[in-house]
């Protein structure tokens, strides 16, 4: 990347004009007539965005845009002279005219690209967008495998993003148009260009910081230009290769976490000159390794020397409409990611790459992000020379602009190619191509050699699908309807997305933006989501598990209680995913990491997201955020050896702590007790037998059956100076065993950090959700413990007074509830 002092740089956001026509209507801006009718639009943007904003668009059912023209005019009045004009990313097919010349045609959507021009003071700039349709049909080399996820094999061939191409779970919503910025830039004597920004961490806790750029022409010197970061400073000095490098030695560097493991320590990188400082960027400094274990079949992922359990979601987009790649745009969602204890983000293959503001976000916040480069489920064109090319620009252009994101932790090849080829019986010698294994390895180590680089995801083992050797996608739980016990049976290593549900909404979301008949109603089946061509949907998916842990059939619920029906529905996948969990990270467990597909819904409705596309948490959302706490406790069922318990440190940081666990009979009367204080120190885990903490045998799982039940429920606290810091519920006899109504004393507090609810029971109650009008609970949708108090925070939501007294009900799914 080029490098250019803020003032040199001027966004061109204002001012576009839309025009649309049919393919090909005009050759040239000189064409158009003066009477075509010109719509206002955004740039950044997309042409869903201006139609939608005229009012032209529904996303909800939405019109092709790939089959039409669409050009973008801007006059500029700027002051006469040489500049740039860049481009950071045109969708797809695209010419540049100014002033009638035609400058560049760009066939590459994720490709920058600058265009150095003399200005007039008065000239006319438009960008042609060229109908993708035609590109789509077009011949190609034969592919060995065709997708049946994508409706247009075209794809393959042109480098634009398959969203909007992908019917079941993704709205057809073409990506058209300048959906990145466009600058323009007049460069000064602090301008470098092509530069080049390593930092990392070496193994004796030193920071290394290297940032190169192109030697100036003769005549120009970089002389009296410095590098400072951390207090230190060094000169830029030439090399034999043409290019000068400043580097630094950072002695004690605070080390770059993500948040779940200590703190995402970042620098500021900065230019000195002259008295003047400019700044370059922020960075931090880590080591990332890739473990594959002493078979070579694990795949763990080691920070600083240190094994970290990766917890988080699959990234879709800010906004399927406009696709924004702006930090306003990210920050709502990275932040609830932060907020729910995920320390990854992983944007597949089938989606976009984002800005850097996005990796910004993400170090700042100390989230990981597993970057698939932008290939899904093809037979790509790996030995078209001008494919390639293509490919090398985009994916060196990424890493540039991304090179001082300590963030980046994995880059993978692609998503499902592997796979794709191998379950259509193809051998290895096809689908393992020359462009994962060879080029786009190249290009990451030439670029990002501190970053794990996968050849694709998933990979590894048998048969790339395979989950118990390198990273698989897991659906066991899922998709392929198992049993809760094949998320330890399958011994995932590494699940680069997991546990797809058609997630369903608060309510408020329904009533507000979807307001029909669950499953009854075909707008409702319109935003559930489904593999193309399957006889089945991921709500049919988590119907198999509501039946299995509630005992209720949900064709008869839905018809006869339809609220009953979402409030299990709700639940199913808040425990489904609360037990998965606990099994992966409990003590001897052989995964490494999960990533739950997907973070955000693309329409408002019961899709993947554990976030809805209003940005509202949905109840798993609550539930994962449980299930990542750092600070954490947890039972596994062992069978006739007992139930486990299982605590787990991932702080920097040594905890003195106390540990409770009761066995009760119809929820509330303890059977037996146990507790004891345990001291952790950092990132350790430890396994105590239930029984341990009783000091006599006791069938806390009821393995053994010995007579008839003495309990329905255990729970375990977890304590940090008499404060509940985690807790969990084993079900010996399953969830609708122990559906006890009772009454929920609830009172209001206020202090200095707002508003807040106190919950008390004297029986455990399950899955209990908090409404309050204008404001959003810090949990949701848990399991109320009998005996203590329970804190739930209010948040207020944006627009409402924080001061104004809430409103609102407390309700169990036993039935039990409460007013406040």
């Amino acid at each position: 990347m080029d490098f250019h002092r803020p003032d040199c740089v001027k966004m061109l956001d204002a001012g576009w004009s839309l025009i649309l026509s049919d393919a090909n209507a005009y050759a040239s801006p000189a064409e158009i007539p003066a009477a075509a009718e010109a719509l206002p639009a955004q740039v950044p943007g997309t042409v869903a965005g201006a139609l939608h904003d005229a009012g032209r668009f529904d996303p909800a059912r939405p019109e092709p845009l790939d089959h039409r023209d669409a050009w973008y005019r801007l006059t500029l009045s700027e002051t006469p002279g040489p500049a740039i004009l860049r481009f950071e990313g045109l969708a797809t097919v695209a010419e540049v005219w100014l002033n009638g010349a035609k400058l560049h045609t760009s066939e590459n959507m994720y490709e920058p690209f600058d265009l150095p021009v003399t200005l007039t003071g008065t000239d006319e700039l438009a960008i042609a967008f060229r109908a993708l349709r035609p590109h789509l049909q077009r011949k190609g080399p034969r592919a060995r495998w065709r997708p049946r996820m994508m409706t247009e094999q075209g794809l393959r061939l042109v480098r634009t993003t398959t969203l909007g191409y992908m019917p079941g779970w993704c709205p057809e919503i073409h990506a058209v148009g300048p959906w990145r910025p466009v600058r323009l830039i007049r460069p000064d004597a602090f301008s470098l260009q092509d530069l080049t920004i390593s930092a990392t961490l070496s193994e004796t806790g030193d920071g290394l910081l290297a940032v190169s750029c192109a030697s100036p022409p003769a005549g120009i010197a970089l002389a009296g230009i410095a590098l400072a970061c951390a207090g230190r400073t060094a000169p830029f000095e030439g090399a034999e290769d043409g290019r000068s490098t400043a580097r630094l030695t950072l002695p004690g560097v605070k080390p770059w976490w993500p948040a779940t493991h200590g703190e995402p320590a970042l620098y500021d990188v900065t230019l000195v000159a002259n008295g003047e400082t400019v700044p370059i960027t922020r960075t931090g400094f880590r080591r990332i390794e890739a473990e594959r274990g002493d078979d070579g079949k694990d795949f763990s992922i080691r920070v600083n020397g240190e094994r970290i359990f990766c917890r988080g979601a699959v990234w879709t987009t800010a906004d399927i409409l406009r696709l924004p790649g702006d930090r306003a745009s990210y920050e709502p969602w990275l932040r609830l990611a932060a907020e729910a204890g995920m320390n990854m983000i992983r944007i597949a293959g089938t989606m976009t790459y984002e800005s850097p503001d996005f990796f910004a976000l993400c170090d700042e916040l100390g989230i990981m992000v597993w970057q698939d480069l932008m290939f899904a489920n093809f037979d790509y064109p790996a030995k078209d020379e001008g494919f390639v090319a293509h490919v090398r620009a985009e994916v060196s252009a990424f890493l540039s602009a991304t090179a001082a994101s300590p963030s980046l932790a994995v880059l993978s090849g692609g998503s499902e190619m592997y796979q794709q080829g191998a379950m259509l019986g193809l051998p290895e010698s096809v689908w393992k191509t020359p462009l994962t294994t060879e080029i786009l390895p190249a290009l990451v180590a030439g670029h990002r050699p501190d970053v794990a680089y996968v050849e694709n995801s998933p990979s590894g083992g048998a048969q790339p699908f395979f989950v118990d050797e390198g990273i698989g996608h897991y659906y066991g739980v899922g998709a392929y309807e198992r049993p809760l016990s094949d998320a330890r049976r399958a011994n995932v290593r590494f699940a680069a997305e997991c546990l797809t549900f058609a997630n369903v909404p608060q309510q408020a979301t329904l009533d507000a933006y979807l307001p029909v008949r669950a499953v009854h109603h075909p707008d409702w089946k319109a935003r559930t989501p489904r593999d193309r061509g399957a006889s089945w949907d991921f709500e049919d998916t988590r119907d198999h598990y509501l039946k299995a842990l509630y005992g209720e059939d949900p064709a008869r619920l839905r018809r006869e209680n339809p609220a009953r029906y979402l409030d299990l529905s709700r639940a199913t996948t808040c425990e489904v995913m609360t037990e998965t969990f606990a099994e992966w990270r409990r003590r001897g467990s052989s995964c490494n990491g999960a990533l739950v597909w997907t973070l955000q819904d693309l329409l408002p409705g019961p899709g993947w997201g554990v976030i809805d596309s209003t940005g509202e948490p949905k109840p798993v959302w609550y539930a994962l955020k449980r299930a990542f706490r750092p600070v954490q406790v947890l039972f596994s069922d062992e069978g006739v050896n007992g139930l486990a318990v299982h605590v787990l440190n991932d702080s920097a940081e040594t905890l003195d702590l106390s540990l409770e666990i009761a066995a009760l009979r119809d929820g509330r009367q303890p059977v037996v007790a146990g507790r004891r204080d345990l001291t952790l120190g950092a990132r350790e885990t430890v396994e105590l037998p239930a029984t341990g903490l009783f000091g006599a045998f006791f069938d806390t799982n009821y393995a053994y059956r010995f007579g008839p039940p003495s309990h329905d429920v255990v729970i375990a606290r977890l304590e940090k100076a008499s404060a509940t810091i985690a807790e969990a519920v084993h079900f010996p006899l399953g969830r609708s065993k122990a559906l006890h109504e009772d009454d929920i004393a609830v009172s209001l507090r206020r202090d200095d950090d707002g508003w807040s609810l106190s919950l008390t029971a004297d029986r455990l109650q399950q899955s209990v959700h908090v409404f309050a009008e204008g404001f959003r609970p810090a949990d949701d949708w848990f399991h109320l413990l009998p005996g203590k108090e329970k804190i739930i925070e209010l948040v207020a939501r944006p627009g409402t007074d924080a001061t104004a007294l809430p409103a609102g009900e407390v309700r169990a799914l036993s039935g039990s509830s409460a007013r406040f």
